[in-house]
């Protein structure tokens, strides 16, 4: 093992998947830069988790064991990561879980603010936390679920190779730019409007850019 998978105090953050699925730079101006800043959309998503993040709560219900904001690690992918709900549902093909009579199959589902989004960040945050889940309790992890708040109800996704492939590729990319320290340049398009860096983005452009040279390259 290399010093880095001996020190999960180095890992990156599991969450960090979707920012970098989103857009690289908010990514990077977050996990490298250090930068944040609060709206509305960030604010109502801190809401949408204060029910899920009640950390080493378990309730039984059923056939189902229910862990909320469960933290996660993988060594595999070198990081650390919490989940909003784990699951454990009674299978005759899951694993023993200390305490608990019979077997269960862990399933994580996460909470989103909003209704489901037309790109895939939200799916690779959570087949990430999935993969987690199968290293640490050797298993298969075979589907998950999001929760969007607009909707009220829960979106299955199967976890398949091709979508763990994708998440490798990811973190690689991402440790890259870690390690790196690279910050990528501004790729302005309509998700800008959407992004909680947006006023620390875009300005930064502006103020070190003349602005007939900014419009004529954004042209």
């Amino acid at each position: 093992m290399s010093w880095m998978e001996n020190n999960e105090d180095n890992y990156l953050m599991l969450s960090g998947i979707q920012h970098f699925r989103f857009c690289q730079r908010q990514w990077a101006l977050i996990h490298i830069e250090q930068q944040w800043a609060e709206n509305v959309r960030t604010i109502e998503g801190q809401y949408i988790h204060q029910k899920a993040d009640q950390p080493f709560i378990r309730e039984k219900r059923g056939n189902k064991l229910i862990v909320r904001a469960m933290p996660i690690r993988s060594h595999e992918l070198k990081t650390t990561g919490i989940c909003d709900v784990v699951e454990f549902i009674q299978d005759q093909d899951g694993i023993e879980l200390m305490g608990e009579l019979g077997k269960y199959l862990p399933v994580p589902i996460e909470y989103k603010r909003g209704k489901p989004k037309v790109g895939q960040e939200d799916i690779v945050q959570l087949v990430a936390q999935a993969m987690c889940l199968e290293e640490m309790f050797v298993c298969e992890v075979p589907k998950a679920y999001l929760f969007y708040d607009e909707i009220k109800r829960r979106e299955e996704v199967i976890i398949t190779e091709q979508l763990k492939d994708e998440v490798r590729l990811i973190f690689k990319q991402m440790y890259n730019y870690y390690n790196r320290r690279h910050t990528p340049k501004v790729r302005i398009g309509k998700h800008c409007k959407s992004c909680s860096l947006e006023n620390i983005c875009l300005p930064t452009l502006v103020n070190s850019t003349p602005v007939r040279q900014y419009m004529k390259g954004f042209l």
